[in-house]
């Protein structure tokens, strides 16, 4: 094999291994039921100044929702900020919009 063809190669196998490494797109969950009104949580103290409170929300499990509680995380960023996640009504449904840093 000639250098060329394996530059060429290891080139290609870096590619497929990226890829075969790529989060999954999340799913996006439509539900014909409204959400129940959010659970109004006591946030606990702060494990340090630079962590930011991710509160908790209601997630769909196939055939109803169950709370997922709050917590605390560490920005990937120093300056991120924590966008929530939400149920956005969408054609006679609700659909789960994913929380996010930005």
């Amino acid at each position: 094999m000639t250098v060329a063809a394996l530059i060429r190669f290891a080139a290609g196998s870096a590619v497929a291994a990226t890829l075969a490494c790529a989060p999954a797109r999340p799913r996006r969950v439509y539900v014909v039921r409204r959400p129940p009104v959010e659970v109004v949580e006591v946030v606990p103290a702060s494990p340090g100044p630079e962590y930011v409170w991710v509160k908790g929300h209601h997630r769909w499990m196939g055939d109803d929702y169950v709370w997922v509680a709050g917590h605390w995380a560490v920005p990937p960023r120093g300056y991120a900020v924590w966008v929530p996640g939400h149920w956005a009504e969408r054609d006679g449904g609700w659909v789960w919009i994913e929380g996010h840093w930005r």
